[in-house]
């Protein structure tokens, strides 16, 4: 497994287990606990340890399912990280949804507790209080955003007094690279990781549409979604969460890790989608 620096003397996988739509959607669904389970203890075998979770996914269920993943596993070889939904950000709001979380995924803390979306109804000084308490508290090791921009994200930065935002973690594709803009610049000068969710773009990306990626196939003897996995994870401070679907596709997921796309290759296929963007219908 490839890793990256969260924190000065620690490093998370490059490659982690995202969950949405593991145990449900926007609601639970038990229908595939066993499967699941499997899949994800599969994955944390082969050093996939971090483990990408929130309590939106399922009503809670996913973080269910993570728990009983992880039960065969040493707590302290693991990287958890969960978020509290935007309706949840006011400061007693913010306790009370990490400690359910933590009920629900029976662990004392987790590695990184997330803001899973702004909500500007909600003054970013409380919600960033809040998360500091839970720092102090020891309900979590680190605090980080989802879904914000790089001014957003040194806004809420602002407010914090102790402890600085270690991650953010947004939708990075090949493409979907505005993040490339402003943010990952942003994460980079200040030691962030920027955490790449949807990195296959819902699967759009193992079409065979893009004659670069296409080519790249052959060239590196890989298939189009690891050479998509690569192109994120071979960038300075980024990490990806692709879902954990089955084992079958953790096993090609892994393929991505161990090697790098060159930096030429790297930035022909970061152009070529940038000249002919596709707007894919919704999955």
């Amino acid at each position: 497994m490839d890793y990256k620096e969260i924190t000065k003397g620690e490093k998370i996988a490059a490659l982690g287990l995202g969950t949405w739509r593991i145990g449900g959607g926007e609601i639970p669904d038990l229908s595939k606990d066993r499967e699941e389970i499997k899949t994800l203890q599969y994955g944390i075998e082969k050093g996939m340890t971090h483990i990408d979770t929130a309590e939106y996914y399922g009503a809670g269920h996913s973080e269910e399912i993570v728990c009983r993943a992880i039960e065969p596993f040493n707590r302290k070889d693991l990287f958890i990280t969960t978020k509290v939904w935007p309706n949840h950000l006011k400061y007693h709001q913010v306790l009370k949804s990490i400690k359910a979380s933590l009920k629900r995924l029976e662990v004392d803390y987790v590695d990184l507790f997330l803001i899973h979306w702004p909500n500007p109804d909600v003054p970013l000084s409380e919600t960033m209080k809040a998360l500091e308490n839970c720092v102090e508290d020891g309900y979590t090791r680190y605090i980080g955003v989802s879904n914000f921009s790089a001014k957003l994200m040194m806004k809420a930065q602002s407010h914090l007094k102790e402890n600085r935002l270690v991650a953010n973690q947004v939708k990075y594709n090949l493409n979907s690279q505005e993040p490339k803009e402003q943010l990952l610049p942003y994460c980079i000068e200040n030691n962030a990781i920027l955490v790449a969710y949807s990195p296959l773009g819902k699967g759009n990306l193992t079409r065979p549409f893009n004659k670069v990626l296409d080519n790249f196939t052959t060239k590196y003897d890989k298939t189009r979604a690891q050479i998509a996995l690569n192109w994120l994870i071979s960038q300075e401070n980024v990490i990806t969460i692709p879902k954990a679907s089955n084992i079958q596709h953790l096993k090609e997921n892994l393929g991505s890790v161990g090697w790098t796309l060159s930096s030429e290759d790297r930035e022909r296929l970061s152009q070529s989608f940038i000249e002919s963007a596709v707007n894919f219908p919704s999955i």
